[in-house]
């Protein structure tokens, strides 16, 4: 690792952060005539729940499970957590989250949460080929969870503050019995060879919550289910500690948000709309710091890589092996960088280009590549490749059939005609509500990451044509806060701010220009760019004009180039259709690192990252991550196996009728929440 290619920079007091406080006041008042703004689902909530429990702010209310009664036998799997074990893993219940940060006694606080009845603990699915033993556990993976203490600031030796860190690890060979008389299994309880460190993206993605959706996917794709799965939150991130949540409840984050991000092409003043919203980004930053104060200095991508390599010490492993996603590839091209002897088999998937990050705004305008050909050759081409009995848009109108022009003209249509005046809708749940230009464009790029849900998008569409906005209504209804779910559940609030401190703090150093000409212009750019990929992009980096006015200088980014000579070889996966990172991102970055230390999958399909699925591209990284195999050549292609809305059709001749459609409500919340990593 080169010196001269990490910055470390020493704290400063941040200047003006009590500047424009009174900004506050200005948008409780514009929060009262959201109604009249057109960009979300505007519907009311109000939050009166307060945790009941004493909860301290770390974690939500925890619900006590019956232990064993005090006649029942010894645990039939033992104590947890075993000795000397770095991670104090835990068979994971409802109970398993890392204890608060001030907890006096963290050993035996966390020893008490363990729950000695197997049948409250989280297994993976029975194996098909399972035997019957009379056991319902026999040879099943057993879903474990930890935490893993870090040093808050890895520059500062005298600072004794630390970051801990929630881990859930999926352990293949599941857990060996004690109890006298059952059958005993040699590799019950062991470690596997390997472990598959993950990490979803984001920034901001859950990794526990990443395991707990996909480690057994994961497993079976690329190592046949032989290796352990090990996914953790980075650093203030969900049930990591502490978590970066600058709202006291989701429901004002909810509320927040419907002015923050109205797009362009509704807002009667663009120049009015890029005042009010740097404004509420100034007044969200200023919460942040006093929240947390100097804690979005520690934060950034250079930490979360050096996070990663503790992981892999206290695993015990030589070398890291992984498959990080999205953003998590970047954390992967930042942690070659600086541990270059440290990287093993490690999938990229989803590439990003870390340069560009620290350009102003690039974390934005760079990634607009492919948001308009997705929804132009796959959402909509597919369609019509595909007929009106797997895609509702398909459907004849006038006894003519459908061409791609008249179909672009008529989505071209129906989004004019919501930015002029939005369409009224109504929901059970909510109530009232709006079909907003805004809203249904940011679903739209949102669909762009996976293909699978198209077909629900496409019945929404066609029905909010036709004058029905039921479906779009309930699509739309896209809000952390739920009032119908136990207090408990949402006592604790997201950490979406996480997002912006590290997107800024990686690129806190480029310039900036002086006031909002120049974001204006941005702004107007990348809408023209990408009509459904600009604004959302563009509001995931114009918070960052503030976020050296409360944290001038993170402690440490990495500004050295991408070529080191690596241990071992890297995949690289880049898709042909990604609407968040284009192949001209995997391209550049496997040209960079150079022959040697990458080579590349081009995946011809939709979607983010490789989940339009492809035995080509699977063979390639099951052979890597299992025995270290990699093409020759630098760059390979590979074919999605299926075209959207034709998924499973070879196998069920209904699979994705539009006429058989399963619930578009629930297969779009669905989505959502493997979007949300």
């Amino acid at each position: 690792m080169e010196k001269s290619s990490l910055v470390h920079l020493s704290p400063q007091i941040p200047k003006g952060r009590r500047d424009g406080w009174i900004i506050k006041a200005a948008a409780v008042v514009a929060l009262i005539l959201v109604v009249t703004i057109p960009q979300w689902t505007v519907t009311s909530r109000v939050s009166t729940c307060q945790p009941s429990d004493g909860s301290d702010g770390d974690h939500p209310q925890r619900f006590v499970t019956n232990p064993l009664p005090e006649s029942a036998s010894a645990p039939p799997y033992g104590q947890f957590p075993l000795p000397n074990d770095p991670f104090r893993f835990l068979p994971c219940t409802n109970l398993t989250l890392p204890p608060a940060l001030n907890e006096t006694n963290v050993d035996r606080t966390w020893a008490a949460l363990y729950d000695p009845d197997p049948a409250r603990w989280t297994w993976a699915s029975p194996k098909s080929n399972a035997t019957t033993t009379g056991d319902p556990y026999a040879g099943r993976a057993i879903y474990l969870c930890g935490f893993l203490d870090v040093p808050l600031d890895y520059t500062n030796k005298s600072d004794s503050r630390i970051a801990r860190l929630a881990v859930t690890k999926l352990q293949v060979s599941g857990l060996a019995r004690v109890d006298p008389g059952s059958p005993r299994s040699a590799s019950a309880g062991q470690k596997s060879e390997r472990t598959l460190v993950i990490e979803p993206g984001g920034p901001g993605g859950s990794g526990t919550s990443y395991a707990f959706r996909s480690a057994e996917n994961i497993t079976a794709r690329l190592s046949g289910g032989k290796f352990d799965v090990l996914g953790w939150d980075p650093r203030g991130v969900n049930s990591s500690l502490p978590a970066f949540a600058c709202f006291p409840h989701d429901v004002d984050r909810d509320h927040w948000k419907l002015l923050r991000t109205q797009h362009r092409a509704v807002s009667p003043s663009p120049k009015y709309q890029l005042e009010l919203t740097d404004a509420m980004n100034n007044a969200l930053f200023r919460a942040c710091w006093e929240r947390h104060g100097d804690l979005g200095r520690f934060i950034g991508t250079s930490f979360v890589a050096r996070d990663m390599e503790e992981i892999r010490i206290a695993l015990g492993e030589d070398e890291l092996t992984g498959y990080l996603v999205s953003y998590g590839t970047g954390i992967g091209q930042t942690y070659a960088a600086m541990f270059p002897g440290s990287v093993g088999r490690m999938v990229l998937d989803g590439t990003e280009y870390v340069p560009d990050h620290r350009e102003l705004g690039g974390f934005g305008w760079t990634a607009l590549d492919n948001g308009t050909d997705a929804w132009n050759d796959g959402f909509l081409g597919e369609c019509l490749n595909a007929g009106p009995e797997h895609c509702a848009l398909a459907k004849p109108r006038d006894g003519k059939l459908v061409t791609l022009p008249d179909l672009k003209a008529r989505m071209a249509d129906l989004l004019s005609s919501l930015a002029t005046r939005p369409i009224a809708g109504y929901t059970e749940s909510s109530g009232p509500s709006l079909v907003t230009y805004s809203a249904i464009v940011n679903t739209l790029y949102g669909a762009m990451y996976n293909a699978e849900r198209w077909p629900a998008v496409a019945k929404t569409l066609y029905e909010l044509e036709m004058g029905n906005s039921t479906l779009a209504a309930a699509l739309l209804e896209r809000w952390e806060f739920d009032p119908s779910r136990p207090c408990s559940d949402f006592a604790k609030p997201s950490s979406d701010e996480l997002f912006n401190m590290v997107v800024c703090a990686d690129a806190y150093d480029a310039p900036q220009p002086d006031g909002l000409d120049w974001w204006l212009s941005l702004w107007a750019n990348m809408t023209t760019k990408s009509w459904i990929a600009g604004n959302s992009r563009f509001y995931d980096v114009f918070p960052c004009r503030h976020f050296t006015t409360y944290w001038p200088q993170p402690a440490e980014v990495y500004r050295g180039n991408l070529s080191v000579t690596l241990k071992q070889p890297v995949l690289l996966i880049a898709e042909t259709y990604d609407p968040a990172t284009p192949l001209r991102n995997g391209r550049r970055l496997a040209q960079e690192m150079g022959h040697q230390n990458a080579r590349l999958i081009a995946h011809h399909g939709y979607g983010h990252s490789s989940v339009d699925t492809s035995n080509c591209t699977d063979t390639i990284a099951r052979d890597y991550i299992l025995h270290g195999k990699l093409p020759d050549e630098p760059e390979t292609a590979c074919y999605a196996n299926e075209k959207p809305y034709l998924y499973g059709v070879g196998q069920n001749k209904t699979a994705g009728a539009a006429g058989n459609l399963e619930d578009p409500v629930k297969v779009w919340r669905e989505h959502l929440g493997n979007y949300r990593f």
